[in-house]
């Protein structure tokens, strides 16, 4: 078996084995930038929400923050489950799922098609909502839910900044598989 080569050379230098592994990276630089960035916008919003709200704070009466009033409030409120509360109660093993599919969208980048620069802004959007929702269940037990929204009598599931990363990225990805499949 030959020696593996090393990735830093004398005082730190980028060797050639260094150069490839960054080059790769930089390949997925678009999705990683916007998985940060939906990353730290969904946290920041989240921390701000479990500061100045207290847990259980859904409804006017309860301690809502009215936005616009009879559409949009901000509340503070946990999932366990996932979209809808499907699966409440369930969230080590919400988690575990999020984990296995991030690691199947590395596993699988290249059937993907992660280099184009559509995919990576879909999955840069999917990714940053993933992780935040992971780092919400596994500092917390549950997501931190805070948008709620009513149109009329309807009254949307609440949700946050990871949820809305989500969807757009499986909206996006969609809408481009639709109007040109390969």
């Amino acid at each position: 078996m030959a020696p593996r080569p090393e990735s830093a050379g004398v005082n730190g230098l980028i060797t050639p084995a260094r150069s490839h592994r960054l080059q790769r990276i930089m390949a997925y630089r678009k999705l990683l930038a916007i998985a940060l960035v939906v990353l730290i916008a969904d946290q920041l919003t989240k921390l701000a929400i479990v500061a100045h709200l207290p847990y259980a704070t859904y409804g006017v009466e309860r301690g809502a923050i009215t936005v616009i009033g009879n559409f949009f409030y901000l509340v503070h409120v946990g999932n366990t489950g996932a979209a809808w509360s499907m699966f409440s109660g369930q969230s080590v093993l919400l988690a575990v799922l999020a984990l296995l599919t991030l690691g199947a969208i590395i596993i699988w980048r290249h059937a993907l098609g992660l280099r184009d620069n559509h995919a990576q802004l879909c999955f840069g959007f999917l990714c940053g909502g993933i992780i935040g929702n992971v780092v919400d269940r596994l500092r917390y037990g549950h997501v931190v839910d805070f948008i709620d929204l009513h149109f009329g009598s309807y009254v949307y599931p609440s949700f946050n900044i990871a949820d809305s990363g989500i969807c757009v990225g499986v909206l996006l990805y969609l809408w481009q598989s639709l109007r040109e499949p390969k």
